[in-house]
């Protein structure tokens, strides 16, 4: 059976009046002249100076929760953790150059992260969890794959091709990822040579980190990464090697790496960054990457995170991003809506994807192999969307192999479907965005967001993000996620995911709005 052959009916997308009356009073990112930074305080400070062994996660992890438990007084929910902070006493000093280059650091937010998912949220406080702004991902049954990606995943089954491939994935669609990547670019740096498919963002990051810190020769310094940032990320680095960890401030929807510049050393192995941050959703300062990048030692490797930069202005990438000692990391996970098919690319000089390969071929082999089409799909339709094409014609059938047995007329009913799918897609997640931005700014400080769906909310009154995560949550039945989770150190900072239905995110603004304008409420 040929692909498309007959295309999937597309989903519609629609944003209620409401919530689109609400964005259009949504101040722009631009506009946004505060300025974020996850500095240390002294809340980090103080934990740490109370542990037996500074050293030990676990201890530092359990003395944060104790504390909380301890704030919560009648309710508590594990007394034990709240008599654990009440035996503690402050033992040295720590200053935050300390907590930010210590490897316990890393490992106690990683640890947290753990718990939050899997003792509070999931576990112990489900019952209270009604409205869930925590997840960081779109709510994929709204707004998920387009029937064409669908299109391609029901073919490649029907065919059979879930074999054994190139560890770098197949040919035709690194073709595809590097034309589509290069439209993107001030001009082409990428071919095949350039691209391996990987198993989404979180693995491959990790995989990164155990081919160039493991087992190989070169600079022996800490790795650098900057914060806010991911915690399995970091911890992927911190496992392989020394980590300091280097806030980054924003304003106005942009992260400046100047910070990052200056920590730079020519004995610095390896810099992690994410290119649009989780959970500001301030996007990197495009000149200081070039100058991160140029100022990096040619043994020094830049990873670059660049899965959360989507929702945004399109805008030209610089060919800085291409240089050899620069790995790209995208995936499917958020722009498409599909964190469990664990699929994406890397983009990296030719001779980094040549021993990459080995690499790959032992460890994990490669992603799977039916998921090829998805990728070759997206690409071209994705390369066609930013180039402005109208309708496919015979040179865009001829980009796919004869095994699709395409013409011209499925194919352009199929574009037409996913270029109204994206578009739709785009405009809805940014005006629920806006909407839900706008309508917290009135009672907390809410960090613009310029990409992603996810918003930074300092909410006023609370001094620790847990803190403030555990009353929100037993006194409005609204999940958020604790800003710590995110190497964010420093305040009531929560980040609150708006790629849900408008209904959830407008009730979930109003008990959110009454509960922070009467404290009380929360007291009690």
């Amino acid at each position: 059976m040929p692909l498309f052959d007959p295309p999937s009916r597309p989903r519609r997308i629609t944003v209620p009046e409401d919530a689109r009356a609400c964005a259009a009073l949504a101040r722009p990112a631009e506009a946004d002249l505060d300025t974020f930074c996850p500095d240390v305080d002294d809340r980090l400070l103080d934990v740490i100076a109370r542990a037996e062994d500074p050293g030990d996660a676990f201890e530092l992890r359990d003395l944060w929760l104790g504390r909380v438990e301890h704030e919560l007084g009648a309710d508590a929910l594990r007394p034990g953790l709240a008599e654990l902070w009440r035996g503690s006493r402050r033992r040295r000093h720590v200053g935050a150059e300390e907590a930010l280059a210590s490897r316990a650091t890393v490992r106690f937010v990683k640890e947290l992260f753990n718990w939050y998912f899997r003792d509070d949220l999931y576990g112990d406080l489900a019952a209270d969890r009604q409205l869930l702004l925590s997840s960081g991902a779109v709510d994929e049954e709204r707004w998920g794959l387009p029937a064409a990606l669908k299109d391609c995943v029901r073919f490649a089954l029907d065919r059979d091709w879930y074999g054994y491939s190139d560890s770098r994935g197949r040919i035709p669609a690194r073709e595809a990822v590097a034309a589509y990547e290069n439209a993107l670019m001030e001009r082409d740096v990428y071919d095949e040579h350039n691209v391996a498919l990987t198993m989404g963002g979180t693995f491959t990051v990790s995989t990164l980190a155990d081919f160039l810190l493991t087992g190989r020769t070169g600079p022996t310094g800490p790795a650098l990464c900057g914060i806010p940032n991911y915690p399995p990320l970091v911890e992927a680095v911190a496992r392989r090697g020394d980590v300091r960890l280097v806030p980054l401030p924003s304003t106005a929807g942009r992260t400046s790496l100047e910070p990052l510049i200056q920590a730079l050393s020519a004995d610095t192995p390896l810099v992690m960054i994410q290119t649009a941050a989780n959970p500001t959703g301030a996007l990197v300062d495009e000149d200081e990457l070039t100058r991160l990048i140029r100022a990096a030692g040619p043994r020094t490797t830049i990873i670059l995170d660049e899965c959360h930069e989507w929702l945004g202005p399109r805008r030209t990438r610089g060919t800085a991003r291409a240089a050899s000692n620069v790995v790209r990391v995208s995936s499917l996970s958020k722009n498409w809506s599909a964190p469990g098919m664990k699929i994406g690319w890397i983009l990296a000089g030719r001779e980094f994807i040549d021993e990459y390969y080995e690499h790959a071929s032992t460890a994990f082999g490669g992603p799977p192999s039916f998921l090829y089409t998805v990728v070759e799909l997206l690409a071209r339709m994705e390369r066609w969307l930013v180039t402005g094409l109208d309708r496919p014609g015979a040179a865009e059938v001829a980009e796919f192999e004869p095994a699709y047995r395409l013409d011209a007329d499925r194919l352009g009913v199929a574009y037409a479907g996913y270029r109204r799918e994206r578009w739709e897609r785009q405009d809805a997640l940014t005006a629920l965005r806006d909407a839900t931005c706008h309508r917290l700014s009135a009672v907390a400080r809410v960090t613009v967001p310029a990409y992603s769906i996810n918003a930074a909310v300092r909410v006023p009154g609370w001094d620790d993000s847990y803190r403030c995560f555990r009353d929100l949550l037993r006194t409005t039945g609204v999940s958020t996620y604790p800003g710590i989770l995110n190497f964010c150190f420093s305040g009531g900072v929560v980040r609150v995911t708006t790629a849900r239905p408008w209904a959830e995110l407008a009730e979930a603004g109003d008990r959110l709005a009454y509960a922070v304008a009467e404290p009380g409420v929360l007291r009690v």
